[in-house]
């Protein structure tokens, strides 16, 4: 097992841990080795969980693609809405939502599905990838059984060597809850990447453990966590968590260009390989 732990986001369910891993690692040493250090590949496992979300195979040709129709939770709707949002202020060739079409219907699901698609953000990204998107963030959050199952796949890729966790996206939140449930002195160190953690109401105030007073939990044996965050990232909507989970907290932003959630550009930039590797090389 790794001294490094990597914890993927959502739409991973087709992929598989030695596949991921063969994408993500070159990236990784890439940005390491930017930063002016190493990484063997021999150090680093994927903690994978894409395929809780991959359903059954059945003998008909399956069910239709996801549309609008389908974005009938609040919770997938108000973070659909909470994107598109965000997507509006910072990319001027997207036309946000009037005060007027805030209701929940599905012409306005689908006016923010479309607006998504065309950013240069997500552009590309078909309807029904972005609503199987929202409904894994969804399922994790309100699933116990899921959430207990993913979570427990990060725990088992910890072991008394792993001394960082890096996680993207909704892999962030997963990393975030499984160090509270290790129960032991490792990890003790955290770099999220595109983190989602500190949107309130939807993220941050269903965690586990619960937020305190306003205040996330800090993990008690972390003794540093760096978060990276691109400013045209519309999925880590809150940039900067030291407000919200204090203790040693440092973000740091960074440019991914026009595919600014992707890990890819995450973990090949000199920020990223230089919190890991000041993280592993201060940690015995």
């Amino acid at each position: 097992m790794g001294r490094v732990v990597l914890v993927h986001g959502v739409a991973q369910q087709t992929m598989g841990p030695e596949t991921l891993a063969a994408q993500w690692l070159p990236a990784l040493r890439d940005g390491v080795a930017l930063a002016g250090g190493t990484l063997s590949s021999a150090t680093v496992t994927m903690a994978f969980y894409g395929d809780v979300f991959r359903p059954a195979g059945t003998r008909s040709l399956g069910e239709p693609p996801l549309t609008a129709d389908d974005v009938t939770d609040p919770l997938d709707q108000e973070l659909l809405l909470t994107w598109w949002a965000e997507a509006a202020r910072i990319d001027p060739g997207v036309c946000g939502p009037a005060a007027t079409t805030r209701l929940r219907t599905p012409f306005v699901i689908q006016r923010a599905l479309d607006a998504l698609s065309h950013s240069r953000f997500f552009s590309g990204l078909a309807d029904h990838l972005l609503v199987g998107a929202l409904r894994q963030v969804r399922r994790y959050l309100t699933d116990d059984e899921i959430r207990q199952r993913i979570r427990q796949r990060v725990l088992d890729a910890l072991t008394e060597d792993t001394r960082l966790l890096v996680a993207h996206s909704l892999g962030s939140v997963v990393a975030y809850e499984a160090l509270h449930a290790v129960g032991a002195a490792y990890p003790q160190a955290l770099v999220t990447l595109g983190s989602p953690l500190g949107i309130r109401g939807m993220i941050f105030d269903r965690l586990a453990p619960a937020p305190r007073a306003g205040a996330g939990q800090w993990p008690p044996q972390l003794e540093s966590w760096t978060n990276i965050a691109d400013r045209g990232d519309v999925v880590a909507l809150v940039k900067t968590l030291a407000p919200v989970f204090p203790g040693a907290l440092t973000d740091v932003s960074v440019h991914n260009g026009t595919k600014a959630h992707d890990a890819r550009p995450y973990l090949t930039a000199r920020e990223t390989g230089d919190a890991v590797r000041t993280a592993l090389e201060r940690l015995p």
